[in-house]
C-alpha cells in the first residue's frame, strides 16, 4: 500500500495529530543539535563529538606501556582462537526467541554511535599468520599465507608514553543522535537531502535512497562474491557502513522511510513551512523515536532484564565516550546471534526462495554472499526489503553461546588481495591493537569476581562441552589470567550475554543517555512538550515498521525484536549453513597484473628514451642544417669558380676494395700514351704510363654480367674497373691494346671468375701497407732496431719478407711519404738523386742509401747532398739558376704562406747577404759556408717520413719536434751533442725574448729557456703538494662558490632524506616506499636549489658589473657559463635520479591498498574502503606532478641533446630556440612542486630571489636590444672574415677584452651570437672580426657581400646587446700579461693591444707594464687583418711594451730538413731587412707549436720581481688545454704564479 495514502490508519497518526497541533503556529524554536555532535557539552565542547577518543573503562594494556601489542608468542594465533572458541554448527535457535531483526537493529544501533574501523595513519599492519594447513585459508599447506589487518585510527597526541599510551578515536558522535540516519556532519547530511519538502533524497524508487555513482560518501568495500567494487551501485545513507551487508541496509531504509514519513505529514499541515523547517522537525521527531526504541525497547529485551533505570536528568559531568571493551563486547555478542541466512516473505507469510549468484535457488540469503552487495537481484525495489524487514521479524536468531556461524568465521569479507577473512580473529586482534586488558582484570574492574579456574568462566559450558575448555586453556599455556575479553565474552555466553557483557552495556547506554543535552526525555532543552514526549514513548518500533513497510499491524508481531508462539508467520525452521547456496571461495586480486607491468615497463622505457628522440630529432636538425648550409657554401663556390668542361673519355666504376663503394671515373689515354683515371669533377686521380709497362696482364670476369676487368700494374696496386655492359669493356680493352706497341707480346689478356678475379687484385690499401712495412723496415735497419721491436718483419712468412724487400717505390709513393705533392720540385730532385739505375722506382737499398745520410751523417754529409740533388750534370758547380732552384724547394713547403714574389725576394736577399750576386757558378764550400752559422740545426735536420713516428728506440723527443725553442732532449746523447742542444737551448731563449726594434741590433736580456737551481729541486710529494697549493690559490674563488653551492645543494638533500627517513614515521612514508622517498625528495630538494640559482649564471649585465666591484674578489664572474654548464648537468642528473626514485615510488604506490595511500596523501586521495590503488598511469599521466613531470623531462631532454657542443655548432639557432623553454621549464617546474602531494610547496622559496635578478637582467638587456645600430663599414677579408664596422651607441663603456651579443635584422631579429670587440674603447667605433664557420656567420658574410648590397642603400642594421664582461679584461691589473691566441681566438687581444699602446702614448697609468702575444695561426695568410694590427701596434710602440711571437703551425717539425731549410732562409731574411720573410713584420717568427713550459720558464728568469704573471689564451681547446697544463706545470715551484684566463670558441 502507497505509504502517502495510508499515514492515518497507522498507530503514529495520534502522535502525528498531537505534533501538527503543538506545532502548526511554531517553527524551529528550540537549539538544533548539530551533526558532528559538538556543543552537546557546553563545558567541554567536543565530547562525544565526531573524532573524540574512545573512554576507556581500564588502563591500555601494551607490550611496552604505549602502543605496541601483545601478540604471538605470549598470546596465541588469533586463527587458532577462533578454531577453537568459535567454531561449532549453526542452526541452533536463540533461548529467548530473539529475532533476527533484533540483531540488525543491534548493528545499525552500534553503527549509530559507533565507527572506529577504518585503519589508522600512518598505516600499521599486524596481520595474522594461517598456521599451516588451514581447511579454509591454505588448503596448500604453504604456510605463507596471513589475513590482513591494519591497525585503527588514533589519535596523533596519544602514543606518547605510559601516561598517555595510544588512544583510539570514533569518527562518528558517541550520542544517539541519528547519526546513522542523517551522518556524522552537515555536508554528509546535506548530500543526502533532497532540499525539497524536509525530505531526504530519493533514487529510482521514492521509497529507496539515492544510489552512488561515481563518487559516493558511503564506504565501498568490494563484494566477495562477485568481485564487484567502486561506489556505483551503494545507497547513501547516514551510516557509512550501511551497505555493508543487506540486512543493515535494511535497517537504514526503514530511518531513511521514517524521516520522509514524517516530513511529508508535516508539510500538509504546514505548507507555508521552509524545506529547513520540515527538515529540522522531522530529524528531532525521528532522533527521539530511535533513542526511545533503542533504549526502553530494544536494550531489555537484548540484555534480558525487565527494568531500565528511569531517566535521572541531564548530567553534564558524564562523557558518552563509546568505550573500546564496549566495542568489542558487543561485537562479540552480536556475531554469535548472526544466523547463515535470513528468510524474506511476504503479508502471506509466504517465505519466498532466493535467487543465488550463480541463479541457483535457497530457502534463505545467504550471509557470506551478501556483503556490500551492488546488484542483488532479490532486492530490486523497495517492495524486496519489505519482505526482507518481515522474514527478519520471523526468523529467529542464532543461539547466545560462543558459536559463531561459518559466514562470519571463515567467509567473512576481506580486502581485495584476500577477499575472505575471519571476523573472530579479526576482534582478537582488534582487542590487542586496542590494547585491551584480560577478561580477569575487565571482571575485577567492573567489581566482579575473578575467575581462578577454566571451568568457572562458564560452569554450563564446562559441563556441555569440557574439550573445548581444555583446548582454550591449552592455547593460552593453562595462563587464565592471558584469557582476553573477546574470547572470554564468548565464553561466558550461553543464551545471554554474560555479566561482563551485561554490566559493560548498561553501563555504556546510561552515560550516553544521561550525558546528552539534546535526550528526547531532557524537557530543558524545550525540544518537546509533556505530550509530544509520552506519545514518542508509546512509540514502538513495530509502529515504525507499519508505516514505512507494506505490512499491516496484524502482518508482524507487536514486539518485533521476539518471536513467541502464536505471533504471525513462524519462521519455516532454523536457517543451517547445509541447506544454503555455499559461500564462494577467497579469491586473490594481484593489484599489479601482467598487462600492467608491460604498460609500465613500456611507459618507463619511453620516459627514458626522450633523450634518445632528442638526439635523433637532433640528427636531423643537424642534418638538414648541414645539408641547407653546404648548398649555401657550393651556391657561393660556384658563384666564384667557371664551370668545369666535361672531360672525354670512357666512363666506369673503379673497385676500391672488399666493403668500400665503388668510385666512378672517367679512362683516358693521353698524347703521352698515360693512362688516365678522372674523376667526374675534372682532377686527375692517377696516371699510368703504358711506355714504362713491359708487360700488361689484363684479367677479364667470365661470370655474371662480364662486365669486371682486373689490370695488373708492376710496382703499383691493380686497378680493377667495371664497365656498363660487356661491349663497352670490349671496346676499352681494344682501344687500349691500340695504343700499346707490339701489344701481341706484351699484352696478354685472360679470363676467370669474377670472386678470383677480385681476390686476385692487389687493392691500394694492401699497397699502402705493404709500403709503409717496407719503410719501417728501412728505419729499422737504419737505426739498428731489432726485428722484434719493429713488429713488421718478425713473425712473416719467408714469401711476405721477399715481397716487401723486393718492393720498389713510385715517385708518388715516395712524395706521400714526404708528405709533399708528387710534382714538388724537392721530390724530384731528391727521386732523381735516389734512383741510381734511372727506371724510375726506388728500391729498398736505394731508399736505404738516401735516409742513412739524413739519420746518421753529419752536417757536411747532408749539405753535401743537398748540394748534390740540385747539380745535374754533376760537375760540382751550381749555376743560379740551379741555386736559385735549390732554394725554392725548400721553400716551396710555405707555398701556402709565401706568395711568388716572396719566395723571390727571400732567395734574392740570401744570395745578396752571401755575397754570390757576383758569381756565375757557386761551390759545395760557399753553400756549406752560407749554412755556417746553423750546423747545430743541420746536425739534427732529418727526413720527415712517414712511418719514422712509429718506431721505437733511438728517434728524437717530442720537445725537439714543436718548436725552435725546446728544453734538452729526453734520450741520452753523447757529450757533443748534450752541449749542441744545451747551446741551441740557450740560443733559443734569447731569440724568444727579443724583437728587433727600429734599429738593428736591439736585444733583449740574455736569459736561459730551463734555467737549473738546486733550489727547484723537489720530490714528487713536494711537487705535488705545491701543485695542490698552487691549484687552490688559482683556483680559490671557484673552489669555495662550489663548496657554497652544493654544500647547500647536499645540506638541503640531506635534510629531505634525514626528515622522511626519521622524522616522517606518523606520515607512513618510511614504511611504505622508503628508498623511493628518500631519493626523490632528497633529489627533488636539490633540484629546488639549483634550477633557480642557475639562472644568477647567465645574468650577463649583473655579472659584468659585478666584476667591477670588490665581489670579483670572492666569485669568479668569468666561470659563470662553465658554473651554468656543472649546476644544469647535475641538475639534470638529479632529475634523472629524481624520475627514477618516482618510478619507484609508483610501482610501490601502484601495489599498495588505498588505505596506505590515503594516508601518504591525505590532500589527493581518502580512504572510502574500495582498496584499490590508482594504476600507475593515474600517476604518471593524470595528476598535475606527474603529467608535468613528464613535460620537463621531454623538455629537459631536447634542451642537453641541443645544448652539446656537436648540435651548438651545428644548429645554433637550434640551440637557442630549445634554450628558450627555460621559461616552460621554470613554469613547469613551479606547477610540479605546487600541487604538494606529500609536503608544501618549498621552490618558491629558492626561486623568488634569483628570479627576481633574473629579470632585472633582462630587462636590461631588452631595454638596448631593440636599439637598431647602423653599420658604418663591412669589408669582406680573406680566410673568410667579415669586418663589421658599427656606430657605437651613445653611454657605451667598454673595457678591453669584452665582448657583445649582435643579430643582423637581415637575418632574423631574434637570434644572437656573441662576439669579441676588436676595437679599443678609445676609438669612436665599434668593430667585429667575424669569421665565416656557420650557417649564420656565412649568411652573415653573404649579407655583407658588395655582391648582395645592390639592392640595399645601405648596409643592413645590426641589434646590440652589451657589453659583458670576461677574464680578458683584466689583463691591465697584472705587470706582465701573456696573451695567447689561436685562429679567431685573437679577437679580444686585437683590442687590447690597440688599447694598450694608446694608453702609453698617453702616459696613462696602468699597471700593467709588459705584454708578451703569441700568435698561433696555421698559415700567416689565415688571419692577415691581424698582421695589419699588431703592425699598427708595432708602429705605435715607441716604449717597447708588446713582445710578439709568430707560430706557423702548417710546416713539417722542426727539425725536418725542409723545416731547417725554411728557417735558414728567415733568419738571412731577418738579419737583411729587419722583418720577417712570412709576415712582414718585425715579430719574431716561428715554425710548429709553442712551447708554454719552456716560454713561462724563461719568463720568471726576464721578470724575477714579479709574483704574479697573467696569462690569457683564447682559442681551440687544445689550444687552451695546453696552456692551462703549462701553467699548473710551472706553479708546482715555488716562484713567480701564472694565473690563467681562457675562453675557448
Amino acid at each position: 500500500m502507497d505509504l502517502r495514502k495510508r499515514i492515518w490508519r497507522s498507530p503514529l497518526s495520534v502522535l502525528l495529530a498531537v505534533l501538527l497541533i503543538q506545532h502548526s503556529q511554531s517553527k524551529v524554536t528550540w537549539e538544533v543539535p548539530r551533526y558532528d555532535g559538538w556543543f552537546n557539552n557546553l563545558a567541554d565542547h567536543d565530547r562525544g563529538a565526531v573524532g573524540s577518543h574512545l573512554v576507556r573503562l581500564f588502563p591500555a594494556c601494551y607490550a611496552d606501556g604505549v602502543l605496541q601489542p601483545i601478540q604471538e608468542p605470549q598470546l596465541p594465533n588469533p586463527r587458532m582462537v577462533s578454531d577453537v572458541t568459535a567454531s561449532g554448527p549453526s542452526g541452533q535457535p536463540s533461548a529467548n526467541n530473539q529475532t533476527v531483526l533484533s540483531v540488525f537493529f543491534g548493528y545499525h544501533l552500534l553503527f549509530d554511535i559507533l565507527d572506529s574501523r577504518p585503519p589508522g595513519c600512518p598505516p600499521e599492519f599486524m596481520n595474522i599468520p594461517i598456521p599451516k594447513g588451514d581447511p579454509v585459508f591454505d588448503p596448500e599447506g604453504t604456510g605463507q599465507v596471513v589475513l590482513p589487518f591494519q591497525r585503527g585510527l588514533w589519535d596523533k597526541d596519544s602514543s606518547q608514553s605510559p601516561n598517555n599510551p595510544r588512544t583510539q578515536v570514533n569518527l562518528v558522535t558517541a550520542w544517539l543522535d541519528g547519526s546513522s540516519i542523517y551522518g556524522p556532519s552537515s555536508s554528509w547530511c546535506d548530500t543526502l537531502r533532497k532540499f525539497s519538502g524536509g525530505l531526504l533524497a530519493s533514487g529510482d524508487f521514492w521509497n529507496m535512497p539515492l544510489r552512488g555513482g561515481i563518487s559516493s560518501i558511503m564506504w565501498s568495500a568490494a563484494d566477495p562474491s562477485t568481485g564487484e567494487q567502486g561506489p556505483k551501485g551503494l545507497y547513501e545513507l547516514g551510516n557509512g557502513w550501511g551497505n555493508e551487508n543487506v540486512f543493515t541496509l535494511a535497517e537504514g531504509i526503514v530511518w531513511f522511510r521514517y524521516h520522509n514519513y514524517i516530513a511529508m505529514q508535516l508539510l500538509v499541515k504546514n505548507p507555508s513551512w521552509s524545506d529547513e523547517e520540515l527538515f529540522q522537525n522531522a530529524r528531532k521527531t525521528v532522533v527521539a523515536t530511535f533513542q526511545n526504541i533503542a533504549f526502553y525497547e530494544w536494550l531489555p529485551g537484548f540484555l534480558g532484564i525487565n527494568n531500565i533505570s528511569s531517566y535521572p536528568g541531564y548530567q553534564k559531568f558524564v562523557d558518552p565516550g563509546i568505550s573500546p571493551e564496549f566495542q568489542i563486547m558487543t561485537m562479540a555478542f552480536f556475531s554469535t546471534m548472526a544466523p547463515p541466512g535470513v528468510y524474506m516473505r511476504n503479508q502471506t507469510c509466504h517465505f519466498q526462495d532466493i535467487v543465488n549468484i550463480d541463479g541457483s535457488i535457497s530457502p534463505a540469503m545467504r550471509m557470506c554472499n551478501s556483503f556490500w552487495n551492488r546488484k542483488n537481484p532479490n532486492l530490486m525495489s523497495g517492495v524486496d526489503i519489505d519482505k526482507l524487514i518481515m522474514g527478519m521479524a520471523s526468523q529467529i536468531a542464532e543461539r547466545q553461546d560462543n558459536i559463531v556461524v561459518e559466514d562470519l568465521r571463515d567467509y567473512m569479507y576481506g580486502p581485495l588481495r584476500f577477499s575472505r577473512s575471519d571476523l573472530v580473529a579479526l576482534m582478537v586482534q582488534r582487542g590487542r591493537d586496542f590494547g585491551l586488558p584480560s577478561y580477569n582484570q575487565v571482571r575485577k574492574g567492573l567489581g566482579l569476581t575473578p575467575v581462578n579456574t577454566w571451568a568457572g568462566i562458564n560452569s554450563q559450558l564446562n559441563t556441555i562441552n569440557p574439550k573445548l575448555i581444555r583446548n582454550i586453556a591449552a592455547l593460552y599455556d593453562g595462563d587464565i589470567s592471558k584469557l582476553e575479553l573477546f574470547p572470554g565474552a564468548l565464553l561466558e555466553s550461553l543464551d545471554g550475554p554474560g555479566p561482563v557483557l551485561s554490566t559493560i552495556m548498561m553501563e555504556q547506554f546510561e552515560r550516553i543517555r544521561n550525558g546528552d543535552r539534546f535526550w528526547f526525555e531532557n524537557t530543558q532543552n524545550g525540544m518537546f512538550t509533556k505530550a509530544e514526549l509520552q506519545m514518542i514513548k508509546n512509540t514502538s518500533f513495530h509502529d515504525v515498521l507499519v508505516a514505512v513497510t507494506m505490512a499491516e499491524s496484524g502482518d508482524i508481531q507487536r514486539e518485533v525484536f521476539f518471536w513467541r508462539t502464536g505471533d504471525p508467520c513462524p519462521q519455516p525452521s532454523q536457517v543451517t549453513s547445509s541447506e544454503l547456496h555455499s559461500c564462494t571461495n577467497v579469491t586473490k586480486l594481484n593489484y599489479f597484473d601482467d598487462e600492467s607491468k608491460a604498460g609500465f615497463g613500456i611507459a618507463v622505457i619511453s620516459l627514458f628514451l626522450f633523450p634518445v628522440v632528442s638526439l635523433l630529432m637532433a640528427v636531423a636538425v643537424a642534418h638538414f642544417r648541414t645539408s641547407k648550409f653546404k648548398k649555401f657554401s657550393m651556391r657561393g663556390k660556384g658563384a666564384e669558380s667557371p664551370s668545369v668542361e666535361p672531360v672525354a673519355g670512357i666512363r666506369a666504376c673503379e673497385w676500391q676494395g672488399p666493403k668500400k663503394p665503388q668510385r666512378p671515373i672517367i679512362l683516358k689515354v693521353d698524347e703521352k700514351r698515360s693512362l688516365q683515371m678522372i674523376d667526374l669533377s675534372g682532377p686527375i686521380l692517377r696516371s699510368l704510363n703504358l711506355d714504362a709497362q713491359t708487360h700488361l696482364d689484363i684479367l677479364l670476369s667470365s661470370d655474371s654480367s662480364r662486365r669486371a676487368m682486373l689490370l695488373k700494374v708492376p710496382k703499383d696496386y691493380d686497378l680493377v674497373l667495371y664497365f656498363e655492359d660487356e661491349h663497352q669493356r670490349g671496346e676499352f680493352v681494344n682501344h687500349l691494346c691500340s695504343e700499346v706497341p707490339d701489344s701481341d707480346s706484351r699484352v696478354s689478356v685472360m679470363n676467370m671468375p669474377e670472386n678470383n678475379l677480385l681476390q686476385e687484385a692487389v687493392t691500394m690499401e694492401q699497397r699502402a701497407k705493404l709500403v709503409e712495412t717496407f719503410i719501417r723496415s728501412a728505419f729499422a735497419k737504419v737505426l739498428e732496431i731489432e726485428k722484434c721491436d719493429t713488429n713488421e718483419m718478425s713473425g712473416m712468412s719467408c714469401r711476405k719478407t721477399r715481397e716487401v724487400l723486393d718492393t720498389e717505390l713510385t715517385g708518388t709513393e715516395f712524395a706521400d711519404a714526404l708528405g709533399l705533392k708528387p710534382d714538388s720540385l724537392f721530390v724530384d730532385s731528391m727521386f732523381t738523386l735516389a734512383d741510381k739505375d734511372g727506371n724510375g722506382y726506388l728500391s729498398f737499398q736505394e731508399f736505404l742509401d738516401v735516409i742513412v745520410i739524413f739519420m746518421k751523417g753529419s752536417p757536411e754529409d747532408k749539405s753535401k747532398l743537398m748540394f748534390s740533388m740540385h747539380d745535374i750534370d754533376g760537375d760540382g758547380f751550381l749555376s743560379k739558376e740551379e741555386f736559385s732552384r735549390l732554394l725554392r724547394s725548400f721553400l716551396e713547403i710555405s707555398s701556402s704562406i709565401l706568395s711568388k714574389s716572396q719566395s723571390d725576394e727571400a732567395i734574392s736577399s740570401m744570395m745578396e747577404a752571401a755575397g754570390f750576386n757576383d758569381k756565375d757558378n757557386i761551390t759545395w764550400e760557399d753553400f756549406h759556408f752560407l749554412l755556417r752559422d746553423h750546423e747545430k740545426e743541420l746536425a739534427f735536420a732529418q727526413l720527415n717520413i712517414k712511418g719514422m713516428e712509429k718506431e721505437k728506440g733511438k728517434r728524437l723527443s717530442r720537445l725537439h719536434r714543436v718548436s725552435f725553442i725546446s728544453k734538452e732532449s729526453n734520450r741520452s746523447p753523447s757529450v757533443g751533442d748534450a752541449q749542441v742542444m744545451h747551446s741551441t737551448a740557450k740560443k733559443d731563449g734569447q731569440e724568444l725574448r727579443r724583437r728587433p726594434g727600429k734599429g738593428l741590433g736591439f736585444q733583449g736580456p740574455k736569459v736561459y729557456v730551463n734555467p737549473k737551481k738546486e733550489h727547484y729541486k723537489r720530490t714528487l710529494i713536494q711537487q705535488k703538494i705545491q701543485h695542490f697549493k698552487r691549484f687552490v690559490e688559482n683556483y680559490r674563488r671557484h673552489i669555495v662558490c662550489f663548496i657554497v653551492v652544493y654544500g647547500i645543494t647536499a645540506g638541503v638533500a640531506l635534510e629531505r632524506c634525514y626528515y622522511y627517513g626519521l622524522e616522517a614515521q606518523t606520515t607512513g612514508l618510511p614504511s611504505t616506499s622508503l628508498v623511493g622517498i628518500l631519493v626523490s625528495r632528497g633529489s627533488g630538494a636539490s633540484i629546488s636549489f639549483l634550477y633557480p640559482f642557475m639562472l644568477l649564471t647567465v645574468c650577463r649585465n649583473l655579472i659584468t658589473l659585478g666584476r667591477e666591484t670588490f665581489l670579483n674578489q670572492y666569485i669568479p664572474f668569468d666561470a659563470a657559463i662553465d658554473f651554468h654548464r656543472i649546476m644544469a648537468m647535475s641538475a639534470i642528473l638529479l632529475s634523472v635520479i629524481h624520475s627514477l626514485g618516482h618510478v619507484v615510488n609508483v610501482y610501490v604506490f601502484s601495489l599498495s591498498d588505498l588505505s596506505i595511500l590515503a594516508c601518504l596523501f591525505p590532500r589527493v586521495l581518502s580512504n572510502n574502503g574500495s582498496e584499490l590503488p590508482m594504476k600507475w598511469s593515474w600517476w604518471f599521466f593524470e595528476t598535475v606532478p606527474g603529467l608535468s613531470g613528464v613535460l620537463l623531462l621531454l623538455i629537459l631532454a631536447f634542451m642537453y641533446v641541443f645544448a652539446t657542443h656537436y648540435f651548438r655548432r651545428i644548429s645554433f639557432r637550434g640551440f637557442w630556440i630549445t634554450h628558450y623553454l627555460y621559461v616552460i621549464v621554470y613554469l613547469l617546474t613551479v606547477i610540479h612542486g605546487s600541487y604538494h602531494f606529500l609536503q608544501q610547496p618549498r621552490f618558491y622559496i629558492y626561486l623568488i630571489p634569483p628570479a627576481l635578478l633574473f629579470l632585472l637582467d633582462k630587462l636590461i638587456s631588452i631595454n638596448r636590444k631593440k636599439v637598431e645600430i647602423p653599420v658604418v663599414n663591412a669589408t669582406l677579408l680573406p680566410s673568410g672574415v667579415t669586418f663589421l664596422k658599427f656606430k657605437r651607441p651613445q653611454g657605451f663603456a667598454y673595457r678591453s677584452g669584452q665582448w657583445v651579443r649582435v643579430a643582423c635584422l637581415a637575418l632574423g631579429t631574434d637570434e644572437y651570437h656573441p662576439f669579441t670587440l676588436t676595437s679599443a674603447p678609445h676609438e669612436e667605433t665599434l668593430s667585429l672580426h667575424i669569421r665565416a664557420v656557420g650557417p649564420w656567420t656565412s649568411q652573415l658574410r653573404e649579407a655583407y657581400n658588395p655582391e648582395n648590397m645592390e639592392n640595399w642603400d645601405t648596409y643592413p642594421k645590426l641589434y646590440l646587446d652589451g657589453p659583458f664582461g670576461e677574464g680578458h679584461q683584466d689583463w691591465s691589473n697584472y705587470e706582465v700579461s701573456v696573451l695567447v691566441g689561436g685562429g679567431i681566438g685573437v679577437t679580444p687581444f686585437a683590442s687590447i693591444l690597440k688599447d694598450l699602446v694608446f694608453k702609453s702614448s698617453i702616459k696613462s697609468k696602468i699597471q700593467c707594464k709588459k705584454v708578451y702575444f703569441i700568435w698561433v695561426t696555421r698559415t700567416q695568410r689565415q688571419f692577415e687583418w691581424v698582421s695589419d694590427i699588431i703592425r699598427e701596434v708595432e708602429e705605435q710602440d715607441t716604449m717597447d711594451l708588446v713582445s710578439v711571437h709568430i707560430y706557423i703551425t702548417q710546416l713539417p717539425e722542426k727539425f725536418d730538413l725542409r723545416t731547417t731549410m725554411l728557417y735558414v732562409c728567415e733568419r738571412h731574411f731577418q738579419k737583411v731587412w729587419n722583418r720577417s720573410l712570412f709576415t712582414g713584420l718585425r715579430a719574431v717568427t716561428h715554425f710548429g707549436r709553442p712551447p708554454f713550459v719552456s716560454f713561462f720558464n724563461s719568463l720568471q728568469e726576464v721578470h724575477p720581481e714579479v709574483g704574479k704573471i697573467g696569462v690569457f689564451s683564447c682559442g681551440p681547446p687544445g689550444l687552451t688545454k695546453n696552456v692551462e697544463k703549462a701553467c699548473r706545470q710551472m706553479n708546482k715551484k715555488d716562484q713567480t704564479h701564472f694565473l690563467h684566463h681562457y675562453e675557448n670558441f
